[in-house]
Protein backbone atom coordinates (compact mmCIF):
# COMPACT_ATOMS: atom_id res chain seq x y z
CA UNK A 1 0.00 0.00 0.00
CA UNK A 2 1.33 3.17 -0.83
CA UNK A 3 1.97 6.22 2.03
CA UNK A 4 -0.12 8.87 2.23
CA UNK A 5 1.39 12.51 1.42
CA UNK A 6 1.26 13.81 4.60
CA UNK A 7 -0.85 17.83 3.72
CA UNK A 8 -0.03 20.71 5.73
CA UNK A 9 -3.41 22.21 7.00
CA UNK A 10 -3.20 25.69 6.89
CA UNK A 11 -5.05 27.66 9.65
CA UNK A 12 -7.87 30.11 8.60
CA UNK A 13 -8.05 32.97 10.38
CA UNK A 14 -11.23 34.14 12.05
CA UNK A 15 -12.39 37.95 12.03
CA UNK A 16 -11.94 38.22 15.64
CA UNK A 17 -8.25 37.03 15.20
CA UNK A 18 -8.16 39.50 12.08
CA UNK A 19 -9.41 42.31 14.41
CA UNK A 20 -6.98 41.66 17.36
CA UNK A 21 -4.33 42.17 14.82
CA UNK A 22 -5.10 44.80 12.82
CA UNK A 23 -5.95 46.79 16.05
CA UNK A 24 -2.26 45.95 17.62
CA UNK A 25 -1.06 47.42 14.22
CA UNK A 26 -3.26 50.68 13.51
CA UNK A 27 -2.01 52.88 16.58
CA UNK A 28 1.63 53.11 15.05
CA UNK A 29 0.04 53.93 11.64
CA UNK A 30 -2.33 57.18 13.32
CA UNK A 31 1.04 58.19 15.10
CA UNK A 32 2.52 59.01 11.83
CA UNK A 33 -0.45 59.99 9.71
CA UNK A 34 -0.99 62.95 12.15
CA UNK A 35 0.22 65.97 10.22
CA UNK A 36 2.47 67.97 12.67
CA UNK A 37 1.86 71.72 13.01
CA UNK A 38 5.81 72.50 12.52
CA UNK A 39 7.00 71.53 8.90
CA UNK A 40 9.46 68.25 8.90
CA UNK A 41 12.46 69.09 6.59
CA UNK A 42 10.96 66.93 3.47
CA UNK A 43 7.96 68.83 3.57
CA UNK A 44 7.20 72.40 1.92
CA UNK A 45 6.32 75.10 3.36
CA UNK A 46 3.14 77.37 2.95
CA UNK A 47 3.84 79.91 -0.04
CA UNK A 48 2.04 83.05 0.50
CA UNK A 49 1.05 85.38 -2.00
CA UNK A 50 3.24 88.45 -2.87
CA UNK A 51 1.30 91.85 -2.14
CA UNK A 52 4.00 94.20 -3.44
CA UNK A 53 5.72 93.90 -7.28
CA UNK A 54 9.47 93.09 -6.11
CA UNK A 55 11.65 95.75 -6.90
CA UNK A 56 14.76 96.81 -7.93
CA UNK A 57 16.75 99.94 -6.86
CA UNK A 58 15.38 102.95 -9.55
CA UNK A 59 18.19 104.43 -11.69
CA UNK A 60 15.66 106.72 -14.27
CA UNK A 61 13.94 109.42 -13.38
CA UNK A 62 11.30 112.09 -15.08
CA UNK A 63 12.24 112.94 -18.30
CA UNK A 64 15.61 110.69 -18.80
CA UNK A 65 16.30 109.57 -22.51
CA UNK A 66 16.99 105.41 -22.41
CA UNK A 67 17.28 103.07 -24.77
CA UNK A 68 15.20 100.63 -25.10
CA UNK A 69 16.88 97.65 -27.40
CA UNK A 70 14.15 96.86 -29.98
CA UNK A 71 13.28 100.23 -29.79
CA UNK A 72 15.97 102.57 -29.42
CA UNK A 73 16.13 105.92 -27.72
CA UNK A 74 12.76 106.82 -25.43
CA UNK A 75 11.93 109.28 -23.20
CA UNK A 76 10.02 108.67 -19.79
CA UNK A 77 7.40 110.62 -19.82
CA UNK A 78 5.67 109.49 -16.46
CA UNK A 79 6.15 106.90 -13.55
CA UNK A 80 2.77 105.40 -12.90
CA UNK A 81 1.17 102.89 -10.38
CA UNK A 82 -1.45 100.23 -10.78
CA UNK A 83 -2.41 96.98 -9.41
CA UNK A 84 -3.34 94.08 -10.95
CA UNK A 85 -4.64 91.67 -8.96
CA UNK A 86 -3.51 92.02 -5.36
CA UNK A 87 -0.13 92.57 -6.52
CA UNK A 88 0.83 96.80 -6.50
CA UNK A 89 2.85 97.51 -9.69
CA UNK A 90 4.93 100.40 -10.40
CA UNK A 91 5.95 100.92 -14.14
CA UNK A 92 7.53 104.01 -16.75
CA UNK A 93 5.65 105.38 -19.63
CA UNK A 94 8.53 105.45 -22.60
CA UNK A 95 7.61 107.47 -25.38
CA UNK A 96 9.79 106.10 -28.63
CA UNK A 97 9.28 109.66 -30.91
CA UNK A 98 10.91 108.14 -34.00
CA UNK A 99 8.45 105.20 -34.51
CA UNK A 100 5.32 106.71 -32.51
CA UNK A 101 4.97 104.39 -29.64
CA UNK A 102 4.73 104.49 -26.07
CA UNK A 103 5.99 101.51 -24.06
CA UNK A 104 4.84 99.91 -20.62
CA UNK A 105 8.10 99.23 -18.38
CA UNK A 106 7.31 97.72 -15.12
CA UNK A 107 10.31 99.26 -12.51
CA UNK A 108 11.49 95.79 -11.38
CA UNK A 109 11.89 95.19 -15.07
CA UNK A 110 14.27 98.45 -16.08
CA UNK A 111 17.07 95.81 -16.38
CA UNK A 112 16.44 95.47 -20.24
CA UNK A 113 16.72 99.17 -20.77
CA UNK A 114 20.23 101.26 -20.77
CA UNK A 115 21.27 104.93 -19.98
CA UNK A 116 21.96 106.97 -23.43
CA UNK A 117 25.61 107.03 -24.11
CA UNK A 118 28.42 109.48 -22.94
CA UNK A 119 30.49 111.97 -25.08
CA UNK A 120 33.04 109.30 -24.95
CA UNK A 121 31.31 107.20 -26.64
CA UNK A 122 29.77 108.92 -29.30
CA UNK A 123 33.06 110.05 -30.21
CA UNK A 124 34.29 105.97 -30.41
CA UNK A 125 31.37 105.86 -32.68
CA UNK A 126 32.50 108.23 -34.84
CA UNK A 127 35.65 106.95 -35.11
CA UNK A 128 33.94 103.12 -36.05
CA UNK A 129 32.04 105.19 -38.99
CA UNK A 130 35.06 106.65 -40.03
CA UNK A 131 36.91 102.84 -40.77
CA UNK A 132 36.40 100.65 -43.69
CA UNK A 133 33.76 98.30 -43.93
CA UNK A 134 33.93 94.04 -43.18
CA UNK A 135 32.75 92.65 -46.19
CA UNK A 136 32.03 89.40 -45.62
CA UNK A 137 31.71 86.55 -48.28
CA UNK A 138 28.81 84.49 -46.10
CA UNK A 139 25.11 84.28 -48.05
CA UNK A 140 23.22 87.95 -47.43
CA UNK A 141 20.22 85.88 -45.62
CA UNK A 142 22.59 84.91 -42.56
CA UNK A 143 24.55 88.49 -42.80
CA UNK A 144 20.74 90.07 -42.45
CA UNK A 145 20.16 88.14 -39.45
CA UNK A 146 23.73 88.99 -37.40
CA UNK A 147 23.19 92.88 -38.90
CA UNK A 148 19.10 92.81 -37.32
CA UNK A 149 20.61 90.85 -33.98
CA UNK A 150 22.99 93.65 -33.57
CA UNK A 151 20.43 96.85 -34.40
CA UNK A 152 17.89 94.83 -31.58
CA UNK A 153 20.88 94.40 -29.24
CA UNK A 154 21.13 97.77 -27.86
CA UNK A 155 24.77 97.89 -28.01
CA UNK A 156 25.98 101.21 -29.36
CA UNK A 157 28.92 100.21 -30.89
CA UNK A 158 27.32 97.00 -32.67
CA UNK A 159 24.91 99.57 -34.20
CA UNK A 160 27.97 101.90 -35.47
CA UNK A 161 29.57 98.74 -37.35
CA UNK A 162 26.10 98.01 -38.95
CA UNK A 163 25.96 101.38 -40.07
CA UNK A 164 29.60 101.70 -41.07
CA UNK A 165 29.23 97.96 -42.69
CA UNK A 166 26.35 99.05 -44.96
CA UNK A 167 27.10 102.36 -45.95
CA UNK A 168 27.64 102.16 -49.38
CA UNK A 169 28.84 105.99 -49.79
CA UNK A 170 25.65 106.22 -52.53
CA UNK A 171 21.90 106.92 -52.85
CA UNK A 172 21.33 105.53 -56.07
CA UNK A 173 18.88 102.36 -55.41
CA UNK A 174 20.48 99.92 -57.86
CA UNK A 175 23.70 100.04 -55.78
CA UNK A 176 21.83 98.45 -52.79
CA UNK A 177 18.89 95.54 -52.94
CA UNK A 178 15.99 96.59 -51.00
CA UNK A 179 16.66 94.38 -47.49
CA UNK A 180 20.32 95.96 -47.19
CA UNK A 181 18.91 99.44 -47.74
CA UNK A 182 16.06 99.25 -45.01
CA UNK A 183 18.63 97.31 -42.53
CA UNK A 184 20.95 100.73 -43.38
CA UNK A 185 18.10 103.15 -42.46
CA UNK A 186 16.84 101.59 -39.36
CA UNK A 187 20.37 101.13 -38.14
CA UNK A 188 21.22 104.81 -39.07
CA UNK A 189 18.06 106.29 -37.83
CA UNK A 190 18.65 104.60 -34.38
CA UNK A 191 22.33 105.53 -34.31
CA UNK A 192 20.81 109.16 -35.09
CA UNK A 193 18.27 109.15 -32.92
CA UNK A 194 21.29 108.76 -29.69
CA UNK A 195 23.70 111.06 -31.27
CA UNK A 196 20.80 113.94 -31.01
CA UNK A 197 19.90 112.81 -27.22
CA UNK A 198 23.40 112.91 -25.76
CA UNK A 199 24.93 115.83 -28.21
CA UNK A 200 21.71 117.99 -28.21
CA UNK A 201 21.52 119.41 -31.48
CA UNK A 202 19.18 119.81 -34.31
CA UNK A 203 18.77 116.83 -36.35
CA UNK A 204 20.07 118.29 -39.56
CA UNK A 205 23.79 118.71 -37.45
CA UNK A 206 23.94 115.70 -36.59
CA UNK A 207 22.98 114.17 -39.97
CA UNK A 208 26.31 115.81 -41.53
CA UNK A 209 28.57 114.68 -38.62
CA UNK A 210 27.32 111.33 -38.94
CA UNK A 211 27.61 111.83 -42.80
CA UNK A 212 31.02 113.30 -42.95
CA UNK A 213 31.95 109.82 -40.74
CA UNK A 214 30.78 107.88 -43.32
CA UNK A 215 31.79 109.69 -46.51
CA UNK A 216 28.77 110.66 -47.20
CA UNK A 217 29.42 114.25 -47.54
CA UNK A 218 28.60 114.67 -51.12
CA UNK A 219 24.95 112.80 -50.96
CA UNK A 220 24.24 115.46 -48.24
CA UNK A 221 25.77 118.18 -50.62
CA UNK A 222 23.58 117.16 -53.62
CA UNK A 223 20.08 116.84 -50.94
CA UNK A 224 20.87 120.61 -50.49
Amino acid sequence: MPKKKKTKKVKKLTKTKKTKILNKIKPSLKVSDKKSSVPGPDEKPEIKKIKKQPTEKRIYNLKDFVVYPKHGVGKITSIEKAKIGEIDIQFYKILVEKEKLTLTVPINQQSKLRPIASINQINKCISILKTKPKIKRTMWSRRAQEYDQKINSGKIYELAEVVKDLNKNTDIIADQSYSERQLFEKAYERLKSEFEAVLKVNPEDVKKKMDKALGRTNISENVE
